[in-house]
């Protein structure tokens, strides 16, 4: 069994934008995707990081999770992203699985899954292009910082490894709320995807008051999975 995670998929097989637009490392990444997956097996876990469909709703979101459930073996467990348009209700994502023969795909949202004694826990989080500016905004925010506590309450006593979509630390902007919970809950580990081509320069990444951080956008990956744990 492995524990692997890869963010930031962007398949548009229900919608009609191709990350190959953007050259570089996007040119073919369909097939690097499916390469790339070959390493999974159906005993391991892959946690998605958001941005995994440019569909719009669920219903043209389902050649993409098709495609998920075709190439990646195993559980999947599944956070949003700022371009998730086809997110839900988990009540009715489960539905659309159960209708399309889809299986072992998991919505992470104010809970946790188990791995070998750890837990995974998260959500979307925020990030700075988000602007705190207004009732709306700040009431988002709140929300994310409530949807991570209650994860993290939820996993009890068990070690935690945190994956958000958005990086809670990046040059020049600290999320402070979200490491302040990291530090409450005593999260070693936290990974987050949502960083392209050069803004992927201004991550940062390692060891910041006793939590690890890393990556793991798609094209950061070279569009293989991260193995998280053995």
């Amino acid at each position: 069994m492995a524990l692997y995670a890869i963010g930031d998929l962007h398949l548009c097989l229900g919608a009609p934008k191709p990350m190959d637009v953007f050259g570089g490392a996007w040119v073919g990444y369909m097939e690097k995707l499916r390469e790339g997956m070959q390493v999974i097996r159906p005993e391991d876990t892959t946690v998605l990081l958001g941005d995994l469909s440019w569909a719009l709703d669920l219903q043209n979101a389902s050649a993409d999770f098709l495609w998920i459930h075709q190439h990646i073996p195993g559980r999947k467990i599944i956070l949003k992203g700022n371009h998730d348009y086809w997110w839900s209700t988990a009540a009715k994502f489960y539905r659309f699985c159960q209708e399309n023969g889809i299986e072992n795909q998991f919505i992470l949202n104010n809970n946790h899954y188990e791995y070998e004694g750890w837990a995974i826990c998260g959500t979307r989080g925020w990030f700075f292009e988000e602007e705190r500016s207004g009732a709306h905004d700040e009431k988002v925010f709140r929300r994310e910082l409530m949807r991570l506590e209650a994860s993290l309450q939820s996993a009890g006593d068990l070690p935690k490894l945190v994956f958000l979509h958005y990086p809670p630390r990046y040059k020049g902007y600290v999320c402070q709320e979200i490491l302040e919970l990291l530090e409450k809950y005593e999260v070693r580990r936290c990974f987050y995807g949502h960083l392209h081509g050069a803004a992927q320069n201004l991550a940062q990444e390692g060891l910041w008051s006793d939590t690890e951080f890393r990556l793991l956008s798609a094209d950061r990956l070279n569009f293989k999975p991260f193995r998280v744990i053995s």
